[in-house]
């Protein structure tokens, strides 16, 4: 099974890596194609909000399908994607892409979080989700390091080349190594709760996104219906999920568990914070301060490489004293490192931003890997899949919608000072400073709601008595 898994791990990162390693040519492409900030930033936003629509899904999936057959789909559509983006002649195509990539992306997280929690022991479960925690967050994190460093050389458009390739071939030793570790058993598909979970993520997403296009005076339609569509269908989706049963495309019956429930939360607090400030720092890098994408990329480098040391240091101690000694630590400093960011402006040293980046990758890694371990290994087996779909789904949602956020804020901002007459560059640190104003405020939530992690109840299978494995502290 180690091969399975690393297998698995090492094709979940080169997918989710494709998340953020555009984010340091946006400031070409927005060249390149004449689009502003608010539309280039589709370029993540769309990425993740296909995600958040297709992962609900996969549930479903998982229990009809078998694994090797789940993982080839998801990799033939990132494949596709790719080869779309790297030849894509006009922005729309690129984000079409783009999504087609997001496809294959969603597929995998749920696929890999199951796949550990059916053949992984209790006991070591800390230990694999700190691997598995690398992939969530240090590819990310590095993408834009690897995307500075492709675009000091080549095009943008190798990116994507560049990837087609290694993709390939985790593609090929999947379909050679990859055997069924779950038993596939016939269940219908609600067809109704699929369009409702599609209106209910992409009308929240796309309305947050919308603001910041309305802020540069470009909105595609007025920012309140999507938004009251996506709230709407989101209520009619949960009510449908309760009346189905069994039969729920997305079990929600998870949330009856609180240890599940309050990490789930505390993980996209996390990912908004993640993902925001991986959208802003490059583009603060470059266009304030003046560094070439390259150099941008560099100065993420030892933020992403310390979220990756720290994975499984952090799982090591999860599965020795649990989650309660090392969430709220963890938080604090990432709040602290946030507020710290406030005080970014027009003439600040790089190493400032090195220090404060860094420092919030160290209070994140201190919360990923115990909060996720936490969050599935707190339920029962019988919901490991509607789990696994659940907790990637409000990752991307929150991802999501921190990237809209904390971009609305900025563009908004700047606008506004440049109205007044404010010089380009400070406007553009103003719009920033905002924008992480709003970040660090909501990373109190997670300050607040860490304090409120503790030992749950074993989890007891029907049926099954509890051995000393099960009474592990394994979720919060």
């Amino acid at each position: 099974m180690g091969r399975l898994i690393a297998l698995l791990v090492a094709a979940a990162f080169v997918v989710i890596l494709n998340e953020t390693i555009m984010s340091v040519a946006l400031p070409k492409l927005m060249v390149e194609f004449d689009v502003g900030a608010a539309t280039a930033q589709w370029m993540t936003t769309a990425f993740m909000l296909t995600m958040a629509v297709v992962i609900p899904v996969t549930g479903y999936l998982m229990t009809r399908l078998s694994l090797r057959t789940v993982f080839l789909i998801a990799m033939s559509s990132f494949l596709v994607g790719t080869l779309i983006a790297a030849s894509a002649p006009v922005f729309p195509v690129l984000v079409a892409g783009r999504v087609v990539q997001a496809v294959g992306t969603a597929l995998m997280m749920p696929l890999l979080f199951t796949t550990v929690l059916n053949v992984v022991a209790v006991e070591r479960r800390g230990r694999t989700m700190g691997l598995i925690s690398i992939v969530i967050a240090v590819a990310p994190a590095v993408g834009p390091t690897i995307g500075g460093v492709v675009l000091d050389q080549l095009s943008w458009r190798w990116m994507f080349w560049l990837v087609l390739p290694i993709a390939g071939l985790a593609t090929f030793f999947g379909g050679l190594w990859i055997r069924n570790v779950t038993e596939p058993r016939r269940v219908p598909l609600d067809s109704l709760s699929v369009v409702l979970s599609a209106f209910a993520f992409s009308g929240l997403v796309f309305g947050l996104s919308s603001i910041g296009e309305a802020a540069e005076g470009d909105p595609l339609m007025p920012i309140w219906i999507p938004l009251t569509v996506g709230v709407l269908a989101l209520a009619a989706f949960v009510v449908r999920q309760g009346a189905l049963g069994d039969r729920a495309l997305l079990d929600l019956r998870a949330f009856l568990t609180p240890a599940f429930s309050l990490a789930t939360v505390l993980v996209a607090v996390s990912m908004m914070a993640l993902f925001g400030t991986l959208i802003l720092l490059p583009i603060y890098l470059q266009s304030v301060l003046g560094q070439t994408p390259l150099e941008a990329g560099l100065m993420l480098l030892p933020g992403g490489l310390t979220l990756g040391a720290l994975g499984l240091v952090v799982g090591g101690l999860f599965d020795r004293y649990g989650a309660r000694p090392l969430v709220p630590p963890g938080a604090a400093v990432a709040s602290a490192a946030l507020w710290g960011m406030t005080t970014l402006g027009a003439d600040s040293t790089v190493l400032t931003v090195i220090g404060w980046h860094v420092l919030l990758n160290i209070g994140l890694a201190f919360m990923f890997s115990p909060l996720l371990t936490a969050a599935l290994g707190s339920l029962p087996r019988a919901l490991y899949s509607h789990g696994s779909a659940i907790v990637s789904t409000l990752q991307q949602v929150a991802g999501a919608a921190g990237t809209a956020l904390f971009i609305t804020v900025m563009t908004r901002t700047t606008v506004d000072g440049a109205e007044r007459g404010v010089e380009e560059v400070t406007a553009l640190a103003d719009g920033i400073h905002a924008a992480l104003v709003w970040g660090a405020g909501i990373s109190l939530l997670a300050v607040v709601g860490a304090l409120f992690v503790r030992r749950p109840d074993p989890v007891v299978e029907p049926g099954l008595e509890a051995d000393e494995g099960s009474l592990v502290d394994s979720a919060v």
